[in-house]
């Protein structure tokens, strides 16, 4: 059923996945006036005559944009009528589109108009939000046949917090990266963890201060996710939609850490700070996807009770077993 919406929609999700890359790669080589000041056009051209790598960068970057936009539009009519029956469908069809729409417009008054460092960092956490908003689609589309129930999860209050404030902060940590970019704050620190030669000093001035602070993010959304996957490991054994999306969150997470050091480590390798870029966006969708689940009104416990039921599960595995 569906299955060539299926493959539409795991097409849109890599091809938006690439706008995000595209993006970061952008900003790393510094090709934000590859094509000048004009957009749509390359240097005021329909085909540039002057090619610089730059140029090509950027090009390649409008062209792998705009068709996502085709792909999300599409995908987006096409998850409505076949699966809006589905309270999420709609409203995530909206946001995908509008999201990516936005993400146009500011890259191109970006491109016409010089924008503050501060506004520009905006761009890749909107591009971020319509991928996430693609990427649960794609996850609706595929839960259409009932092979992966979600519709009976139990969660603590303590949990629930958890994760609301988790994904609210990780976007935070997200704009303070996209600042890091463009303020080309990236390598004001050559040392990592610390910014100077391994010891311990207040930042000296305000690149400083977008590096360490960054930096600091990251460490508390890495020991934040730490904590909520040691919770789900503990008490979520039986609900494997947690337990396991906790465990990859935080293999995520690392990757993101140890990814976001290489670059420091190797001068910004090219390749690792794509891979950083590449983390967070999946780790945004994995959050992104809990708080969907959260919003299918799930029965909500204090911890005492959610004890209970886990021990109530427990006595029946080991009768059945038995």
């Amino acid at each position: 059923m569906h299955r060539k919406l299926k493959w539409f929609s795991v097409l849109t999700t890599f091809v938006m996945l690439g706008v995000l890359l595209g993006g970061a790669l952008v900003t790393k080589t510094g090709s934000e006036l590859g094509c000048g000041r004009t957009w749509p056009l390359c240097n005021g051209e329909w085909i540039p005559t002057e090619i610089t790598p730059a140029l090509i960068i950027e090009l390649a970057h409008r062209l792998v944009s705009g068709s996502a936009g085709l792909l999300v539009l599409g995908l987006s009519i096409w998850a409505w009528k076949a699966i809006g029956h589905k309270k999420e469908t709609k409203p995530l069809a909206v946001l995908s589109v509008s999201f990516l729409l936005l993400q146009a417009l500011i890259g191109a008054a970006a491109v016409m108009w010089p924008q503050s460092d501060f506004v520009l960092a905006l761009h890749f956490g909107i591009s971020l939000i319509s991928f996430a908003a693609v990427f649960l689609l794609t996850l609706l589309v595929f839960e259409v046949d009932q092979k992966f129930d979600t519709s009976k999860l139990v969660i603590d209050k303590r949990m629930k917090v958890h994760t609301i404030g988790v994904t609210i902060y990780s976007y935070a940590v997200v704009y303070t990266g996209a600042l890091v970019r463009h303020t080309d704050a990236s390598l004001v620190c050559r040392d990592w963890p610390l910014c100077v030669n391994g010891a311990f000093a207040f930042p000296a001035n305000i690149y400083e201060w977008i590096q360490m602070g960054h930096r600091l993010a990251a460490g508390l959304i890495f020991l934040w996710i730490a904590y909520i996957a040691i919770l789900a490991m503990k008490h979520y054994k039986h609900q494997k939609v947690m337990y396991w999306g906790w465990i990859i969150a935080l293999i995520i997470v690392t990757l993101q850490v140890t990814a976001g050091a290489i670059v420091v480590i190797t001068s910004l390798n090219i390749y690792f700070a794509l891979a950083h870029a590449l983390f967070i966006a999946c780790l945004f969708g994995l959050l992104s996807y809990f708080i969907m689940l959260l919003t299918r009104n799930p029965q909500v416990v204090s911890e005492a009770a959610y004890d209970k039921v886990q021990e109530s599960e427990l006595k029946t595995t080991k009768v059945i077993i038995q």
